[in-house]
């Protein structure tokens, strides 16, 4: 499988599989239309814990053009980061992926927000600011994207993810005569195989168009890079789940990504 090199946030492998990693590397690197929801600061300031039983995950994977300038893939970072700040995100976090596998394909950079509704996802979609980012910035510097979303139900703890957090991002394509129940039950079980997954979420993919035929999504979230790495350890149990949903899967994207923090995502 594919890797990318380090900076900042499962599994079949990943999800399901631990893979070996270096802290070093962690540590070196560290999609948006309509209604208007309530202020998401009063949210954000109520609770750390979710308050809400589900959640929409949204994941935008980008390729960099290797001729790009850093100062143009520093530029759409930062401009990307600063999209949290609109009404309708919970969470958002962009920068480097630490670290990608894939048999077919490479992604640099990834982008991972929060919404509590498809429409809220919707209104960040179409939002201005978004679309400005996306034009002067995104587009003129990747050569490939591809973007996921998904209804995290019975969604438990904090909304957003802590920096420093490391994350785990799981993108499943089943075959034709591929069991979707059966997959998502077993990815739906890891969190239970592997006690350092503070955060797990698993559905399935509403927006098919940006997503290569990709179907079935997960995120752990750990607390750190130590704990994330700390799966190795358990390579027995992770080959048995793996081998439990072998054969419905026709392609599996796996990356890492730690949560950078607020001074972290300035400087990218």
């Amino acid at each position: 499988m594919l890797c990318v090199r380090a900076a900042a946030v499962k599994h079949f492998p990943s999800s399901i599989t631990p893979f070996r990693h270096s802290a070093a590397s962690f540590r070196h690197s560290a999609a948006f239309f309509r209604r208007k929801s309530p202020s998401i600061s009063s949210i954000r300031m109520s609770s750390s814990q979710s308050d809400s039983n589900q959640i929409v995950e949204h994941i935008v994977l980008f390729k960099v053009k290797p001729s790009v300038d850093p100062s143009a893939v520093s530029a759409m970072l930062t401009n990307l980061n600063s999209l949290s700040s609109l009404d309708t995100v919970l969470h958002l976090s962009v920068a480097p992926v630490s670290r990608c596998r894939s048999k077919t394909l490479s992604f640099t950079h990834m982008l991972h927000s929060r919404y509590r509704s498809k429409s809220d996802l919707a209104t960040y979609t179409d939002h201005p600011e978004h679309v400005r980012v996306v034009v002067n910035y995104v587009r003129p510097v990747v050569e490939d994207t591809m973007a996921v979303d998904w209804v995290a139900e019975d969604f438990s703890g904090p909304v957003e993810i802590p920096p420093g957090s490391a994350a785990r991002f799981t993108i499943l394509k089943l075959k034709e005569e591929g069991s979707k129940s059966e997959v998502l039950k077993v990815v739906r079980g890891v969190k239970d195989k592997f006690p350092s997954i503070e955060q797990l979420t698993v559905g399935e993919n509403f927006s098919p168009a940006r997503a290569k035929g990709y179907s079935i999504c997960s995120v752990a979230v750990f607390k750190g890079v130590e704990e994330l790495e700390g799966l190795e350890s358990e390579t027995e149990i992770a080959n048995m789940e793996k081998d439990k949903v072998r054969e419905f899967l026709d392609g599996v994207v796996v990356l890492d990504f730690v949560v950078p923090s607020a001074v972290q995502s300035a400087s990218l």
